[in-house]
């Protein structure tokens, strides 16, 4: 009797052992399937402007101390702790996802509030290099942080193509690889979709010139976007050609000229040219009214000129380029 329950004592063992091990093999399975680490919290190494940074854990609680990586956040489904100048954001960031009432104001992108930041108990804190290099020693006391450089001397070679790295770096770090692939897929469909209206138009292949325009020091100013600019690289996108070239990368995307350098595509009649002004700063109709320098350009006068919204961003990530192509095409195409 002794040695028939011993045996049926090991074969209970046994089968307690396998369903363990099945158990096992499914939660793998499962991970694997959903595109998951087997571990949420095991960590992650990246490069970001200050070198290599490994990330213990991933992070529940972020501050965004810059629109575009917010931005990002909410691209990937992943609600900040904080972000810095939501006002600000809510103004220029045109997005149809939106913060939820927690997420909380930190100060503003240049002068992040320390105390603000703290109280939000973040276990990571997202910065800018250009911004906030002279804070990080600082925020690293609250938790540790990332810090990007979108102008750093590789980054300005192609800002459309840095954003798209920024952000798949970001989606490593939250573990939203999957929400990011669908992301980036979704804004090239969207852009697609963009483009075929401006064949319907027969617009492709017409080249044009993109402006951002106001006065400073009682100056007319144009910022024309140059090739590496997002407007640049969305309206190559879109099947057009830049009519202004430079012999450098642009820092920010643009140079900033005066109405004569305009006179610089007058022979271009297919030109068509896109401005980005505020209604209360319109130089359009302010300044260069009734100027014979802008009234006599070829494009001018073959009605080729078009007006975008005053709160046309410029510098977001996915989803604001998704918002930038169809106001980009809104302003051209009429249907």
């Amino acid at each position: 009797m002794k040695k028939i329950a011993i045996l049926v004592l090991l074969l209970l063992i046994g089968l307690l052992a396998a369903c363990g091990n099945n158990e096992s093999i499914e939660r793998e399975d499962s991970n694997k399937d959903s595109g998951g680490s087997e571990d949420s919290s095991q960590s992650v190494t990246i490069e970001d402007a200050m070198g290599t940074q490994t990330i213990e854990q991933t992070p529940e609680n972020i501050v965004a101390l810059e629109w575009s990586y917010a931005e990002n956040l909410l691209a990937l489904g992943f609600q900040p702790a904080g972000v810095a100048d939501l006002d600000g954001f809510d103004q220029w960031v045109n997005i149809d996802k939106e913060f939820d009432e927690s997420v909380e104001d930190v100060g503003t992108r240049q002068e992040p509030n320390l105390e603000a930041i703290r109280r939000q108990d973040p276990d990571l804190i997202i910065a800018v290099k250009f911004r906030h290099e002279q804070y990080l020693d600082q925020l690293k006391e609250i938790a540790p942080v990332v810090t990007f450089a979108p102008y750093g001397e590789e980054a300005i070679q192609d800002h459309y193509g840095n954003m798209l790295s920024e952000f798949k770096t970001m989606a490593k770090i939250v573990d939203k690889k999957d929400e990011a692939e669908q992301a980036i897929s979704d804004l090239n469909t969207f852009i697609d979709e963009q483009s075929q209206r401006v064949a319907d138009a027969g617009l492709k292949g017409s080249q044009f010139v993109a402006t951002q325009a106001f006065t400073a020091q009682n100056t007319p100013t144009l910022r024309l976007f140059t090739d590496n600019s997002m407007v640049g690289k969305v309206m190559n996108k879109l099947g057009f050609e830049n009519a202004y070239s430079v012999d450098e990368p642009e820092v920010y995307g643009y140079s900033e000229v005066t109405v004569e350098a305009l006179q610089n595509f007058q022979n271009k009649e297919d030109l068509q040219f896109l401005y980005i002004v505020q209604e209360e700063d319109n130089i359009f109709e302010s300044d260069f009214k009734g100027n014979p320098v802008w009234e006599n350009l070829s494009f001018v006068q073959n009605g080729n000129t078009h007006q975008l919204p005053g709160d046309t961003w410029t510098f977001g990530g996915v989803l604001s380029n998704q918002v930038l192509a169809k106001q980009l095409v809104d302003a051209m195409v009429k249907e």
